[in-house]
C-alpha cells in the first residue's frame, strides 16, 4: 500500500434535531455562503472541531490523498429547527453518493456526523447515510466516523461502518482528538494493521441533556471508566453515548460501543462492564443536576449579588426555539440591574431592524420573543436604546441597553453563549456585568464556570413541562415507548 496513495473521501452531515419543534429544517437552511462546502473548503471549515483533527492527522501520513465530497455543514438554523425534511436529506445524500461515485474508487470514507439527526421517513439517517456509502465504496473499503456523545446510536450504523469515534465530555473539549483518532485509526486498517472488531449494547436508561455535565461525579464516573479501559487494552476504544431524548427516534437512550483490534471478546468484556457501570449507576445519573423555576432562579441571584457572590450565571436549559421569554420577563418583574440577557432569537424582529438601518444610538421600543411555540410563552416590550447592531456569523445581531444598565442581545437564531468575552463586541463592559441570562444546558460550563469566571451557577426552567423540559413524560413521543426507559418504566438488564 506504501507505494501508492491512500484514497479517503472527506463527507459530513451532521444536525442535533429537536424534532418537536414546529420549524421544519428545510434544504434552504442548509444552503448560505460556505454550505454545502467541498474540496479544501470542506477539508478546512472547522479546524479546531472534529474535521480539524481528521485532516491534520491524515496529512501527516505523506501517502494519504484526501477529497472533499460536497456536503451540507449545520444548518443555519443551529439547533433551532425540528425534522429534517425528507427533500433535504435526500437531495445532500444524493449530491453526496454522486460525488463518491464520480471521484472514486476510495480506499476508506470517513463521515463527519452528529448522531441526534431526526429525518422525516428515515428512522436512522446516519445508519442509512453509512449504507449508501458502503454500496458505492464496497466492502473493501473502511468506513470511519466521529459522533457528539449525544448521538442516539445503536447497532445499526456499525453493520455498515467499521469504526466510530465519540467524544467523552460534556463540553465537548475532546472534538478534536476524536478527529485525530478516526485519521490514524482508519489509516491503520486501510494499511492492514487494525481490524476493526466491535460491540455495541444499548442501556435502557434516558435524561434529559441538562443532567450530563462530565465535570462533576456521577458522569464524570463514567468518563474515568472509559478512560481506564483505553489506558489498560491496547487499541481499544469506547464511546458512551448519553442520548439526545429531544429527538424523536427510535434508537435513543443510552448506548454503549466498544472498539478493538481483532479482539471481539475484549470488546464484548469491556462493553459489558460499561454498560454495568451505567445501571448500576442510574439512580445517580438522574439526580445529579440541582434546578431551580425561574422565579426561584431570579430571586436567587439578586441574593448571590447582594451577598458579593457574583458574577452569576442563570441557564435557562429548556429553552429550545431561542424565543423564550419567561426568564426576561421575571429579570423586569424583579427588577435585576447590571444583567446581560444572552440572547433573545426573534426573526422577524431582527429582519426588520436591519432593513430599517438600525445602529448605535438608535432608540428601541418594540414587543420581542415569545409566540414561536408553546414553550417560547409571550412576546415582551422593551424600551431602551440600541449600543450595537451588524452582522456576524450569519446572524443579525442587536445589543439594547434598558433598565437599570441590562443588555438585551437580539439574534435571529437560538445561539448558545458559551464565553462571556465572545459578547464584547455587543457589551464592551461584559467583565462589569453582575448577572448574564443564557439559553444553555451544559456548554455554558467551559466558560462560566470550568475556568472559575462565575461565583454563582444557576439552572433554571419554567414551572410547566415545555419543549426542553427534564419531564420528558411530558413530550408527545410519537416514535419511543418511554415504558422501555429507566426511570419511566421498569426495563429489565443485564450486562
Amino acid at each position: 500500500m506504501s507505494d501508492r496513495k491512500i484514497r479517503i473521501a472527506v463527507l459530513q452531515f451532521s444536525h442535533e434535531t429537536v424534532s418537536f419543534l414546529p420549524n421544519e429544517t428545510t434544504l434552504d437552511d442548509f444552503i448560505y455562503p460556505g454550505s454545502p462546502a467541498k474540496g479544501e473548503a470542506l477539508l478546512r471549515h472547522d479546524p479546531g472541531n472534529y474535521m480539524g483533527g481528521f485532516v491534520k492527522v491524515a496529512r501527516e501520513f505523506s501517502e494519504v490523498e484526501l477529497t472533499g465530497i460536497e456536503s451540507p455543514l449545520w444548518p443555519k438554523t443551529g439547533t433551532g429547527s425540528g425534522w429534517i425534511t425528507e427533500e433535504a436529506y435526500r437531495t445532500f445524500v444524493g449530491r453526496m453518493i454522486t460525488g463518491l461515485k464520480e471521484a472514486g474508487p476510495f480506499d476508506g470514507v470517513y463521515l463527519c456526523l452528529h448522531g441526534a439527526m431526526a429525518v422525516r421517513g428515515v428512522p436512522r439517517p446516519e445508519a442509512d447515510l453509512a449504507r449508501q456509502v458502503r454500496e458505492v465504496v464496497g466492502r473493501d473499503a473502511f468506513i470511519a466516523a466521529t459522533f457528539d456523545l449525544h448521538g442516539n446510536e445503536d447497532e445499526a450504523f456499525l453493520e455498515q461502518a467499521d469504526m466510530a469515534f465519540a467524544v467523552k465530555y460534556f463540553p465537548h473539549y475532546d472534538a478534536h482528538l476524536q478527529g485525530e483518532r478516526a485519521a490514524r485509526t482508519l489509516v491503520r486498517a486501510i494499511r492492514g494493521d487494525y481490524r476493526p472488531t466491535h460491540q455495541t449494547i444499548k442501556v435502557p436508561v434516558i435524561s434529559p441533556t441538562v443532567l450530563q455535565w462530565t465535570g462533576a461525579r456521577p458522569w464524570m464516573d463514567l468518563v474515568q471508566r472509559a478512560l481506564v479501559w483505553e489506558a489498560r487494552e491496547v487499541d481499544v476504544y469506547c464511546n458512551i453515548y448519553f442520548g439526545f431524548p429531544f429527538a424523536d427516534v427510535p434508537d435513543v437512550g443510552m448506548t454503549v460501543q466498544v472498539l478493538t483490534n481483532d479482539n471481539p471478546k475484549l470488546a464484548e468484556q469491556v462493553a459489558r462492564d460499561l454498560a454495568a457501570t451505567i445501571w448500576r449507576l442510574r439512580d445517580a445519573l438522574l439526580q445529579s443536576t440541582k434546578l431551580h423555576s425561574i422565579t426561584e432562579g431570579v430571586a436567587l441571584a439578586k441574593q448571590a449579588v447582594a451577598s458579593g457572590n457574583a458574577p452569576v450565571v442563570l441557564a435557562d436549559h429548556s429553552d429550545r426555539s431561542g424565543s423564550a421569554t419567561w426568564l426576561l420577563r421575571e429579570i423586569i418583574a424583579q427588577d435585576l440591574a447590571n444583567t446581560v440577557i444572552a440572547t433573545i432569537a426573534d426573526k422577524d424582529a431582527t429582519a426588520r431592524l436591519k432593513a430599517s438601518g438600525a445602529k448605535a444610538g438608535d432608540a428601541f421600543d418594540m414587543e420581542i420573543g415569545g409566540l414561536a411555540d408553546e414553550s417560547a410563552g409571550e412576546p415582551v416590550r422593551i424600551q431602551g436604546t440600541i449600543a450595537a447592531a451588524g452582522e456576524g456569523y450569519g446572524q443579525f445581531w442587536v445589543c439594547v441597553r434598558f433598565g437599570r444598565n441590562n443588555a438585551l442581545i437580539l439574534s435571529t437564531y437560538l445561539v448558545q453563549i458559551m464565553e462571556p468575552f465572545s459578547l464584547k463586541t455587543l457589551v464592551p463592559d461584559i467583565a462589569d456585568m453582575q448577572v448574564m441570562a443564557i439559553k444553555s444546558r451544559v456548554h455554558f460550563r467551559r466558560g462560566f464556570d470550568d475556568n472559575g469566571f462565575d461565583r454563582t451557577i444557576l439552572l433554571v426552567e419554567p414551572e410547566q413541562p415545555f419543549l426542553g423540559t427534564t419531564r420528558l413524560d411530558k413530550l408527545p413521543y410519537e416514535n419511543v415507548d418511554l415504558a422501555r426507559f429507566y426511570p419511566y418504566g421498569k426495563p429489565e438488564f443485564s450486562a
